[in-house]
């Protein structure tokens, strides 16, 4: 199947987009589904999407992925509608993408969907952090691609998609000298990013221990990429403008960390993260691990879902799958289904019957307008104060801090002034009695004496 809209002039890029469905490779979406999908991530990217093919195949082609005969149709659809990227909705290999490259000649690109995500990335991360992880990523993508001759890395790195050099004749010789000077280079760059990667990670876990000090609650925002999650957390601060958000795919990348107040004056952090993805490249898993071990740290994960979205439910299983991968399936989850002042009265029928299952166990909300939210944050101070731990401590007055701490993070039912401290008696969770139990008094037995 095929669409072909009529060409026109343009200065921007001009992609076609190929499907590909594998008879036993299971995926998350359909095919036209990601298609649809994949078209979105070229706008995202700043692509003008001029046409799309698929085909459904029972084992990839060893040379062209596709076969040689559908090959040759897309190169004549790009030849008709003027396209200058081709773009694959599944990962192509090193020899996929070198024999596409010959047959749809020097002035095509031709990228696969983990390119195009990278590219995304790369535009939409501002802080060090995530340039770093971004720029890892991009390199242990390129390594095993650089197979042109005089493709050096600092033409590779400009975002060329191994369109740069020239192929065929002169890949021998001094050629392949270039290109093994080309592949230390990119191998010395990946081991000083993971260095500084490193840095960051230590950076990270210092603060993370901050936090563990003061026992504030840690509230993870997940979700599949534009679920509404920053303007979840703009709608939980009050900040209409605090976070950045567009009706785009990955319209932020950088982690945010915000100080909420729960109903009961409780303070808590929720940090809004990446968007997952289906397919996600396993590059950015990898490079991004420093990032997103802050959800393996949370209290609680709030997983959000667009619930207008045909596709919800595949959306949530993508999510569970990368939650996986993390190793973070212990944390308790809190399901958030979100854009609920777009949800028409038939497609609130729809929806119902497509997540009957979990609209009783989920918050219905609407981050843009607010609504839902007030009962969201009682849902996630009940979550996170549920098997409260009796205490009967006695805190130095100079562990003033401790004190805060209970009265703060705890149900404190009764205080008395002693000699060596305050007398506390009450209840809190277990991330606040892990620092509290050092104050319990020690029960000193006592023995009688005896006479002769």
């Amino acid at each position: 199947m095929s669409r072909i809209p009529n060409p026109t002039a343009s200065p921007i890029e001009r992609a076609f987009l190929v499907g590909l469905e594998i008879h036993a490779d299971p995926h998350i979406l359909g095919l036209e589904d990601s298609l649809e999908e994949l078209s979105l991530l070229a706008d995202t990217a700043g692509l003008e999407v001029v046409g799309e093919t698929y085909q459904k195949v029972s084992r990839p082609d060893p040379n062209t992925l596709i076969g040689s005969g559908k090959a040759k149709d897309i190169k004549d659809f790009v030849e008709e509608t003027l396209a200058t990227v081709v773009i694959f909705d599944t990962e192509l290999s090193p020899r996929h993408q070198r024999e596409l490259e010959t047959l749809f000649g020097e002035k095509v690109k031709v990228l696969d969907r983990t390119a195009l995500i990278l590219d995304i990335f790369a535009q939409h991360a501002h802080t060090r952090e995530g340039a770093l992880q971004v720029e890892l990523a991009q390199l242990q993508y390129r390594l095993p691609r650089l197979t042109r001759a005089w493709t050096h890395l600092a033409r590779q790195a400009g975002g060329g998609g191994g369109r740069s050099g020239n192929g065929g004749v002169g890949l021998r010789g001094p050629g392949e000298t270039q290109l093994e000077a080309d592949r230390r280079e990119i191998g010395h760059k990946i081991a000083h990013l993971k260095r500084e990667i490193e840095k960051v990670r230590a950076h990270r876990e210092r603060h993370r221990r901050q936090r563990q000090r003061t026992a504030v609650p840690v509230i993870a925002i997940v979700g599949y990429t534009n679920a509404g999650k920053s303007t979840l957390l703009n709608a939980l601060t009050g900040e209409a403008e605090g976070v950045l958000t567009a009706d785009q795919l990955f319209a932020t990348l950088d982690p945010t960390t915000r100080r909420v107040t729960l109903p009961h004056k409780r303070p808590a952090l929720f940090t809004d993260t990446v968007g997952f993805i289906q397919k996600l490249p396993t590059t950015l898993v990898a490079a991004f691990r420093a990032t997103l071990e802050e959800i393996g740290e949370a209290d609680l994960i709030l997983h959000v879902v667009d619930a207008t979205h045909v596709n919800a439910r595949q959306h949530i299983e993508a999510v569970e799958e990368v939650l996986a991968e993390l190793e973070v399936t212990d944390i308790p989850v809190l399901l958030v289904l979100n854009k609920a002042d777009a949800l028409t009265d038939e497609l609130r029928r729809e929806a119902e019957v497509r997540l009957a299952e979990l609209m009783e166990n989920a918050s219905v909300i609407s981050a843009r307008t607010s609504e839902g939210i007030p009962a969201l944050l009682e849902a996630i101070e009940e979550r996170l104060y549920a098997g409260l731990i009796a205490l009967d401590i006695v805190v130095p007055y100079s562990a003033g801090q401790f004190i805060t701490m209970f009265h703060e993070q705890g149900l404190v039912e009764s205080t008395e002034p002693m000699a060596q401290g305050l007398r506390m008696r009450g209840r809190a969770p277990e991330r606040v009695a892990a620092h509290l139990r050092a104050y319990i008094p020690v029960r000193r037995a006592t023995r009688k004496s005896s006479t002769a």
